[in-house]
């Protein structure tokens, strides 16, 4: 099944008279279970493409379908809903809440997907438990690790099983054991869930895990 799909998605910014064209006529689909990487250094468009396929930011011009669910042209007030329903989210800075536990912050997600807090509770447990932090359920961000905070992001973004999961340079910050380590998360998380994971970065230890790879340039898919 094709989970998603873009079509010409081109991004302008102005600037005054100017116009700034972040991201020019990118295409691309991706199969459930799939693990895309869209590669690039700074500032070739990548976090741009990855706030329109994940609903953030408008295109200026193309198309997005998740699911076979047309996003682009949504009104403002159901893009959140679609992103609580299919898209699940994996920061370079990790966003977690500071005042909330591992555990916490994985049932704030939940919460927000309707999950009743009995069973956001036990579902969060299950969840820190498959990347591998059970036992760091309590703790405070300032308490985890770099690592073990961007596990507590997947298992965040892993929340309500979204059929997408898109990743924003998810190993930058990190070490090479910890690096690897969160990219065989993700791509666990594409095999078993049937997810497709999509990862914008310039990080070339992801290579190994990718079925799919895009070069990004100037806001353009290259070779």
């Amino acid at each position: 099944m094709t989970t998603l799909r873009a079509q010409g998605l081109t991004k302008v910014y102005r600037e005054g008279a100017a116009e700034v064209v972040a991201v020019r006529d990118v295409s691309l689909a991706a199969e459930a279970g799939q693990v895309v990487g869209v590669m690039g250094p700074s500032g070739s468009g990548k976090t741009t493409l990855l706030s329109m396929l994940g609903a953030i930011l408008r295109p200026t011009r193309g198309a997005i379908a998740i699911c076979g669910r047309d996003i682009a042209g949504l009104d403002e007030r159901e893009l959140p809903l679609v992103r609580r329903r299919y898209v699940g989210f994996v920061f370079q800075s990790f966003n977690l809440f500071a005042a909330l536990t591992a555990a916490e912050n994985v049932e704030v997600a939940l919460g927000l997907k309707g999950v009743p807090p009995g069973a956001a509770r036990a579902e969060a447990r299950r969840l820190l438990e498959r990347v591998g932090l059970a036992h760091r359920a309590h703790a405070l961000p300032r308490d985890l690790s770099g690592g073990e905070k961007q596990r507590v992001a997947i298992a965040r973004a892993l929340a309500g099983r979204p059929p997408l999961i898109l990743a924003d340079e998810p190993t930058a910050s990190l070490d090479w054991r910890n690096g690897e380590q969160v990219m065989a998360l993700l791509r666990q998380a594409a095999r078993e869930a049937g997810s497709t994971v999509v990862v914008v970065t310039h990080d070339a230890r992801v290579t190994p895990y990718l079925d799919v790879r895009l070069e990004l340039r100037d806001g353009r898919v290259v070779g």
